[in-house]
């Protein structure tokens, strides 16, 4: 069964996750927003191989540790979607990833080997609009999209708080009682934000 540990990381403490896979030794790093150092110590300590990492949105405070991880694990790839990385160097290079080696970039839909496990890619704009919401199995790594009791700003460049809301409905109205790990603050269940998250209840009127 595969297993998550959440580590807070940089100077917001962004959830940065964990993702293992026992059996095949293997580990998924979601959203590594600083510290890489600490991450990497982490997945040396439990015997695992780092496979991937997985970006839900390119925001600064959700990526700074990749280059330092990708020095550890040269070669890895890191997904994200197209419209989350500064491919151009223009605009607000604060908000969005700088091209790193070996990204690939997924989008709605794709779906990505891990182990034994397969992890789906959900397009889930608003927060920004490439924000990906990785789902595996029953748990769900929505970034900034989702969090308990609330959702992400949609005041940043690029931000809709019309499309945030098509993304809570969206992920609000998943089947069973999935399990969120949000991008900030602690992890939830969507049963828990069908009914108290005011922001999913507007999105689901």
């Amino acid at each position: 069964m595969l297993q998550i540990k959440r580590m807070p990381v940089g100077q917001i403490g962004t959830n940065c996750y964990l993702l293992e896979d026992p059996e095949t030794k293997l580990c998924a790093v979601v959203d590594p927003g600083d510290q890489a150092a600490d991450i990497d110590r982490e997945i040396r300590k439990a015997g695992l191989t780092l496979s991937m990492i997985l970006i839900t949105h390119g925001h600064f405070d959700h990526v700074l540790g990749v280059p330092g991880l990708l020095e550890q694990w040269p070669g890895i790839p890191v997904y994200v979607h197209e419209k989350e990385v500064n491919w151009n160097k223009a605009g607000d290079q604060y908000m969005l990833l700088a091209p790193v080696d070996n990204i690939k970039t997924v989008k709605e839909g794709d779906t990505i080997p891990f182990g034994a496990a397969e992890i789906q890619v959900m397009h889930t704009p608003g927060h920004s609009p490439g924000s990906l919401t990785f789902r595996v199995g029953d748990v769900l790594f929505c970034g900034d999209t989702l969090f308990a009791g609330s959702c992400g700003r949609t005041d940043f460049v690029g931000g809709s708080y019309g499309q945030i809301l098509l993304s809570l409905k969206r992920l609000a109205s998943l089947e069973g009682n999935l399990r969120v790990c949000p991008g900030h603050e602690g992890i939830s269940s969507l049963d828990v934000e069908r009914v108290r998250n005011p922001f999913v209840l507007e999105a689901l009127r």
